[in-house]
């Protein structure tokens, strides 16, 4: 709770609460490696996520230790070696869906939003495209996206470089629900 106490204070829009935000604290961010020697994917689904539909602004926040591996090494290597998850504990995208969208209307839209990204202490401004997904109050969110891993800083020791893919790809899939005071 501390935390998304913490997250929300950072958005903007979220000043005065309004009847447009909706949000969740358990949205599914996921990455995959594709790599020679073996495939590297993590689950991480406690991520907060706040939408303002009067405005578009659009928040995603991620605790880079919540991501989950297969194998326990893996995860060690990923906190410690490549993310340095306790110099670097979260990973932003704060910005604004670009198209106009009725989101008092169930249906399925293709969007783009485009903000700043901020990951392993380098902000980049990008543009994503994604869909979102309307259907009895709730929005959900679904997107796909690469991370070309040395835009923001993250070497892949050479011992180790056949075992990482150096553009990682990266799912969303968040269902945001109206905040109530």
């Amino acid at each position: 709770m501390k935390k998304l106490i913490v997250f929300l204070t950072f958005i903007p829009f979220c000043q005065v609460f309004s009847q447009g935000v909706f949000l969740t604290k358990t949205g599914m961010i996921s990455f995959f490696s594709k790599a020679t020697i073996e495939n590297i994917d993590a689950k991480n689904t406690k991520v907060g996520v706040v939408l303002n539909t009067e405005t578009n602004d659009l928040q995603f926040v991620v605790n880079i230790k919540n991501f989950v591996f297969k194998d326990a090494v893996m995860q060690e290597h990923f906190n410690e070696d490549y993310l340095e998850s306790d110099k670097y504990p979260d990973s932003q995208f704060t910005g604004k869906i670009n198209e106009t969208i009725d989101y008092t209307k169930d249906g399925e839209y293709k969007v783009t939003a485009t903000g700043k990204f901020n990951l392993h202490g380098v902000e980049k401004e990008r543009t994503e495209a994604g869909t979102i997904i309307i259907k009895d109050g709730q929005i959900t969110l679904k997107g796909e996206f690469y991370v070309l891993l040395k835009d923001y800083s993250i070497t892949i020791p050479r011992l180790v470089f056949q075992n990482i893919a150096e553009n990682i790809q990266v799912k969303l899939d968040a269902t945001l629900v109206p905040f109530k005071r």
